[in-house]
């Protein structure tokens, strides 16, 4: 194996579906074009009529579900706002930038088994070149356990800064900023970055930031009821029976391990091609992602697999899955009332500023399908019409992932006040009908989606 990155040249695969990967020279300035294409051709429409095993063969980093990191340089659209409307609020919720590992079970996992059989002679030369690339990366995560890493910072640094390019009007002068975060670290770090980037841009910003428990009712909530039928009985056996033909991989083991023997009475197949994929495709998010290269040890069919299988595994638990009654994304009611009383609040404002809160991927996605933004309302029992639906869950919550609802009038008199809501920066479609679309009447929106969450909570 070798490094991906190789005298600061980045390579780039030659498709083939069932082979090992084949590289071809790719700068690291096109590279980064590479994958801001792929962000903005990964929509819902586009999803329908590709496969993602199309997307990872332009590049396996998106293979990496919550894991995937944020566009560097977004491509954005602006539509223009209808005539005298001009941008005056946001109201915004962000995921945590780029992090290490939350906990060491992923890389604990593949570590253990392969030590064992290297001090028994079990591992090939490859396996060896495995296992020391693991023990660099447990040594630099060390500590680090779900910690920011310097392009999480980075990430809500250019968030912060393009969102003040493109909507000044609300930043202006004296405007006002309320900050909130999760009590997790790393969500503080994060809003500390774009805090820090806005005020760099405009010192004048009156800013307050604040992370506390008592906001955790609405920033971080967890509806026990709910999240006790994530996974019953009947939804664990179609899960199971989903992954059972996509998780294992005997020639993984050929290339690590010398024994098959030792392999069928000592190995876990499936769990050890798991979590070394898995702890393959976080490294992008560390520094590690130049040191290590063990990625190259699966074909593309490996890697869309586990792509599957997690795509699989976020729907029944975030989404609205009918296999476990479809509810789930009522987890995040308590979210959205929130966001809408305090823009019916802010909106009575002359001057609202803007209101950016910080959390999870937990949060994004539920939240993301209970808003149906780009139809991930999508409901269904079969698991094997998600990816061809587009219900693809790495287009919602890459690292940094953020939904901001931009609020639109003429002046502080104006009632027709009208919303665009931003799913990673981009324009999002609400269900919801409007001549101006992707321009809504907020009286509309907030009629739905009230009109919904009473629905939930006062049925039988």
């Amino acid at each position: 194996m070798r490094n991906l990155i190789t005298n600061g040249v980045m390579y780039v695969i030659t498709i083939s579906r069932n082979s090992m990967p084949t590289k071809t020279k790719l700068t690291l300035s096109r590279l980064w074009l590479v994958v801001i294409m792929l962000w903005g051709m990964v929509t819902s429409s586009y999803a329908q009529s590709h496969s993602a095993f199309d997307i990872i063969s332009m590049d396996r980093r998106l293979s990496a579900s919550n894991y995937c990191i944020y566009p560097d340089s977004p491509s954005i659209k602006n539509t223009p706002p209808p005539a005298g409307k001009r941008p005056f609020y946001i109201s915004h919720y962000g995921r945590h930038g780029s992090r290490y590992l939350s906990d060491r079970k992923a890389y604990d996992i593949p570590y253990k088994m392969m030590a064992k059989a290297d001090s028994l002679g079990k591992l090939t030369p490859t396996g060896k070149e495995v296992l020391q690339q693991l023990i660099a990366i447990i040594q630099d995560a060390e500590g680090h356990w779900g910690d920011l890493t310097d392009l999480g910072r980075q990430q809500h640094r250019r968030i912060a800064q393009r969102m003040m390019k493109r909507f000044p009007e609300v930043f202006e002068g004296k405007a006002h900023v309320d900050a909130k975060s999760t009590i997790v670290t790393r969500c503080i770090l994060s809003m500390g970055s774009a805090i820090h980037a806005m005020l760099a841009r405009n010192p004048k910003l009156q800013v307050k930031m604040d992370a506390s428990r008592h906001d955790m009712w609405y920033l971080n909530h967890q509806d026990k009821l709910l999240r006790d039928s994530m996974m019953t009985f009947e939804t664990k056996k179609a899960f199971d029976a989903y992954c059972s033909s996509r998780e294992h991989n005997p020639r993984l083991l050929s290339l690590l391990f010398n024994d098959s023997v030792y392999v069928r009475e000592h190995i876990s197949e499936k769990w050890l091609n798991y979590y070394l994929l898995k702890t393959a495709l976080i490294q992008q998010n560390t520094r590690m992602s130049s040191k290590t290269s063990f990625l190259d040890l699966f074909t593309y069919e490996d890697i869309h697999q586990f792509w599957q299988n997690e795509n699989a595994w976020w729907y029944f638990m975030y989404g609205p899955s009918l296999l476990n009654g479809g509810n789930q994304p009522y987890t995040q009611r308590c979210l959205l009332r929130k966001i809408i009383e305090e823009a019916d609040s802010c909106i009575q404002l002359r001057k609202p500023g803007a209101q950016l809160r910080y959390g999870h991927e937990t949060i994004i996605l539920p939240l993301t399908c209970l808003l149906e933004l780009n139809h991930f309302g999508y409901q269904t029992n079969d698991l094997e019409e998600l990816e061809s639906h587009g219900w693809w869950a790495c287009m919602v919550f890459p690292m940094a992932s953020n939904i901001q609802f931009v609020f639109y009038r003429q002046d502080p008199f104006d009632k027709d006040v009208m919303v665009k809501v931003l799913l990673n920066e981009q324009e999002a479609t609400l269900p919801i009908e409007s001549t101006t679309a992707p321009y809504y009447l907020w009286k509309d929106v907030r009629a739905y989606y009230l009109r919904k969450i009473d629905a939930y909570e006062n049925k039988d």
